[in-house]
């Protein structure tokens, strides 16, 4: 066989995993495309119910008809478009996902295929949960931290007073001031939408947390003891995190905080599991020698002591 015959066997391979490739990456977009085709068509609903927060913060603080705004002919457009990007990547997740795994598995052993699988499910689990927990808590708290500067309710009563000069009994007016501005909120749609959606993402990252670290931990690339002697500085790291995602309220950053914290330590829990059963399957193969452990376990006993 010559050196070119050679040259051309060895690149076979790498041109069908390219060929596979683009065709996995074809499907991928075109499932991506249908998502968003879909998304967009329940947009609106989807809008309402991300801005609900703020509705019900606005309503809270007096606003009988709580009111969003777009400055530009395709504000209102791309906003919807925006949210069909991301709930149509939402709705072609599990298509990109198998269409991810169908590339990678055939590399995979038989082992490996079984220890990848629960992740893959588990991730978008936790993305879903963090996400739902950004909208039903974490929004809420900002939005009446954001919002309860200003007092609503005399905002709508001096407007409904200028325009129609009648008045329900059980809105205050504010009298006029000859000096002063009155300082009112006006949101726009996609800048109200973005705080929304920043909180949905950043939530939904920081609880793959576990997930992250245990498929770490199955790698063999951090460890149970390793997590837990760096848990101070880990604290700190999530107070930073705290500080940067979320607005300047105490409660909202402790409400964060806690939650991290407390899926740290679940991946602690979780990292050390993975160590018990990878250590069992060692044993059961005569890999692990249990009188030199004892052995090395009296000497570090004895050097410890020293």
């Amino acid at each position: 066989m010559s050196k070119t015959d050679e040259i051309e066997d060895s690149s076979a391979p790498l041109i069908e995993h390219l060929a596979e490739l683009r065709t996995r990456l074809i499907r991928s977009v075109i499932a991506f495309v249908i998502g968003i085709i879909v998304a967009f068509t329940v947009a609106e609903p989807i809008l309402q119910f991300l801005v609900q927060p703020i509705e019900a913060t606005l309503r809270a603080l007096g606003d009988p008809a709580p009111t969003l705004q777009y400055t530009s002919p395709q504000e209102y457009l791309f906003t919807l478009f925006r949210i069909s990007m991301v709930f149509g990547f939402a709705l072609a997740f599990p298509v990109i996902s198998y269409q991810l795994w169908r590339f990678v598995a055939p590399g995979l052993y038989k082992s490996e295929k079984g220890a990848f699988m629960p992740f893959l499910v588990a991730s978008p689990f936790m993305f879903l949960l963090g996400a739902s927990f950004a909208q039903f808590v974490v929004t809420p708290l900002a939005m009446q931290f954001f919002l309860g500067f200003a007092d609503v309710s005399s905002i709508f009563a001096n407007l409904l007073s200028a325009t129609s000069g009648d008045v329900p009994e059980e809105i205050v007016v504010v009298p006029e001031t000859a000096e002063g501005v009155k300082i009112t909120f006006f949101g726009k749609v996609n800048e109200s939408l973005d705080i929304t959606l920043k909180f949905i993402i950043a939530f939904g990252l920081c609880f793959q947390l576990p997930v992250l670290l245990t498929l770490m931990g199955k790698a063999g690339l951090v460890s149970a003891e390793g997590l837990g002697s760096v848990r101070k500085y880990a604290m700190v790291g999530i107070l930073v995190l705290a500080a940067l995602v979320t607005p300047p309220d105490v409660i909202t950053q402790i409400i964060l905080f806690v939650v991290v914290y407390g899926l740290y330590e679940v991946s602690i829990f979780l990292v050390a599991r993975v160590e018990k059963k990878r250590e069992e399957k060692l044993r059961a193969d005569g890999y692990y020698d249990d009188e030199a452990e004892a052995d090395d376990d009296l000497m570090q006993d004895f050097e410890d002591d020293k």
